[in-house]
């Protein structure tokens, strides 16, 4: 591997890990919010978001980098109040996570390809659930027709500029 192509993996795996640093937060903001129905639903997303996390932190170690931390707040692209915010926030979570997962696709190769491409179809079947509606193309924004946000990060969330140093993360 080139090390033009090693660093544009790194980079990919960054932001992956990023996103899913801001995804296991926002589930955290989701599983207090969501009704009885779909806790379980957003425990087992919560949980496989962590999973993928701490394998991209091996992935980022395995290429020599030092993994992005999690911030210790996020700026929510919404308020959720309530559980249909808390739906939305989901969706919103997971359409974001399949666009780095499609850059990801691009950027690897091999094994780590494969796993990204297999992040990216969970992700849009999850939106899929969330949010009852579905797009052509998981995880293209220029393709599905969605907007992005140039202020909100991968996962729909931002680190908070105003979160106290000490403010717990959630994890």
């Amino acid at each position: 591997m080139s090390e033009e192509a090693r660093q544009a993996e790194v980079t990919a795996l960054q932001a992956a890990l990023a996103a899913e640093h801001a995804a296991v937060y926002g589930y955290g903001v989701v599983g207090g919010r969501i009704g009885e129905r779909r806790r379980t639903e957003a425990r087992t997303a919560y949980d496989a978001h962590r999973a993928r996390r701490d394998a991209l932190v091996r992935a980022v170690r395995d290429l020599g980098a030092a993994p992005v931390a999690a911030s210790a707040a996020y700026e929510l692209p919404f308020p959720v109040g309530d559980g249909a915010a808390a739906v939305r926030l989901a969706a919103r979570l997971e359409e974001r996570l399949a666009g780095v997962y499609s850059d990801l696709v691009r950027a690897a190769t091999g094994t780590r390809r494969a796993d990204a491409a297999g992040a990216l179809r969970e992700a849009a079947v999850r939106a899929v659930r969330w949010s009852g509606e579905s797009v052509a193309f998981p995880g293209l924004a220029e393709r599905s027709g969605a907007r992005t946000d140039e202020r909100t990060g991968a996962a729909g969330t931002t680190p908070s500029a105003t979160a106290s140093a000490t403010a717990p993360a959630r994890h």
